[in-house]
Formats: structure tokens, C-alpha cells, sequence
């Protein structure tokens, strides 16, 4: 895992966290917490189904 990929990942963490902030602006931090651990797992969902989806068309 290169450092781009870690960054887009954290990038989706960070993304939805201030999505939330934008939704409710008293969240609380396990609020937080928990878009941006979402945040994370879903970039790394959507990485993954691009590189598979790549390897099946080659």
C-alpha cells in the first residue's frame, strides 16, 4: 500500500467528518468518531471494488 492510497483513504475520513460538522454542528466526538472511521472504511471499499473491477478487465 503506497502512500496515495493512504492518503485518499484518510482524505474519506476526513471528508465525512466535516460532512457531519455541516449536518449537525453540535455533534459529539464519538459522532465524529464514528463518520470518520466510516469515512475511511468506505474509501477503502470503493479502492478495493475499482482494483477488482480492473483486474477483471484485463
Amino acid at each position: 500500500m503506497g502512500f496515495l492510497e493512504e492518503a485518499e483513504k484518510i482524505a474519506g475520513a476526513v471528508v465525512a467528518v466535516e460532512g457531519v460538522k455541516k449536518l449537525d454542528p453540535n455533534a459529539s466526538i464519538l459522532t465524529e468518531g464514528a463518520a470518520a472511521v466510516a469515512g475511511y472504511k468506505g474509501a477503502e471499499a470503493i479502492e478495493e471494488h475499482l482494483e477488482k473491477k480492473d483486474e477483471n478487465n484485463q
